[in-house]
């Protein structure tokens, strides 16, 4: 098939309408009636033609009456009855298509039930359940396994939770006791030699390295799992990025990395906590990952009342398929991000995880000349409605 012929097909499956359930099971009732009335039209046809040839016969046989008459109104009524027949076939399709259309509505009813009630349970939590009312059926059977899947992901995603929870609190105990333990050794009397000197300086710094990996886990289960370290306020988002570039600037001027921001007033409702978090992971990322006197460009703005944060910045070629597992954690593209460069691999899918919680979305691309744009979209907070919740 040559290119513009697939292009006329493809259009016009596009238009046409998607074929549910409902409509294959209209379309098989109609089927079903239809032939079980053609069949019963041809048996009664059969019937009818049978019997009226006998008395037709009977009734022609003294010889008085022409026979070829007799035959041709023969003739004439079993067409008649066929064309009535068919006639009242027609119109009982239809009227069969109809009522199956609404039959196949009320069996599948409860399905839509079920996809509507998982869909919003998938969106707000997983502590909700389908609870299916109804007979033991199939489709309560099926509401029921669903109910059950639901609770092994919440418990699995609670013991989740609570293990990096858990798991970050109790190691911050044995690392505050090596700083402990390095603060005793260098206030012995005396001094302490060079080696011990760049030992303790080597140490600290391994210490504060993964101080902020467990600082890392524990933003990473708050904003996957909803747990708001503080209440939920206007947040401008604008003096967010404004403050995380001041916070570079040096290591920014040291690079020779030339900034150009545009950041309109936007604000959105959340936790401070985590959007500043995620700001700062979005700039630190551009400034980690970019090129001797390379450029960020920063764009902070409201659409349509959704806020979005643009970040485009210079640096190594990447592949867009790489690119789009940079969210997952742990995940880093090219050899810069997986070798030569400090980090976790955490900073990006924290920004997803939070901007997920807020109701947004994280969107990465590979620059064709190298480097990385970011597009952070959450819903903004509209000037009416800012003044509402400042009151």
């Amino acid at each position: 098939m040559s290119p513009a012929p697939s292009r006329l097909v493809e259009r016009i499956g596009r238009r046409l309408p998607a074929r549910s359930v409902r409509l294959r099971l209209t379309a098989l009732y109609g089927c079903l009636f239809l032939l079980s009335g053609v069949g019963l039209l041809g048996i009664t046809y059969l019937l009818v033609s049978s019997a009226t040839q006998i008395t037709a016969v009977a009734v022609s046989s003294p010889g008085a009456v022409d026979r070829g008459a007799v035959s041709h109104a023969h003739l004439v009524d079993l067409h008649q009855l066929l064309v009535q027949s068919g006639i009242g076939l027609a119109i009982m399709a239809v009227v069969s298509a109809a009522l199956g259309w609404v039959v196949a509505g009320r069996v599948l009813s409860p399905l839509r039930t079920i996809t509507a009630r998982t869909r919003r349970i998938s969106e707000e939590s997983l502590h909700d359940r389908l609870a299916l009312s109804g007979p033991r059926d199939e489709l309560k059977e099926l509401a029921d396994t669903i109910d059950e899947l639901l609770a092994r992901l919440e418990a699995a995603f609670e013991a989740q939770r609570q293990f990096v929870a858990n798991a970050s609190h109790e190691l911050r105990t044995p690392l505050a006791m090596m700083r402990t333990t390095l603060d005793v050794a260098m206030a012995k009397p005396g001094g302490v030699p060079s080696q011990t000197t760049a030992l303790d300086a080597n140490l600290r710094a391994d210490l504060d390295r993964a101080d902020r990996l467990m600082e890392s886990f524990l933003t990473l289960a708050h904003a996957q799992h909803g747990a708001w370290p503080d209440n939920l306020r206007p947040v401008r988002l604008d003096e967010l990025l404004a403050n995380a570039l001041a916070a570079r600037g040096d290591r920014i001027a040291e690079q020779g990395i030339e900034v150009q921001a545009a950041l309109d007033p936007t604000s959105v409702v959340g936790s401070e906590t985590l959007l500043t978090r995620m700001v700062e992971n979005v700039v630190e990322n551009a400034v980690l990952h970019n090129q001797p006197a390379g450029f960020i460009n920063l764009a902070c703005r409201v659409e349509q009342e959704v806020a979005r944060v643009v970040v485009e910045s210079a640096g190594a070629v990447l592949d867009q398929r790489t690119v789009a597992e940079l969210a997952q954690p742990f995940r880093r593209a090219g050899a810069d991000r997986t070798r030569s460069k400090p980090g976790f691999g955490l900073g990006l899918s924290i920004v997803a995880a939070v901007a997920a919680a807020h109701g947004g979305t994280l969107e990465l691309h590979a620059r064709p000349g190298g480097g990385l744009d970011v597009t952070i979209a959450v819903p903004a907070v509209t000037p009416v409605r800012l003044d509402t919740l400042l009151v």
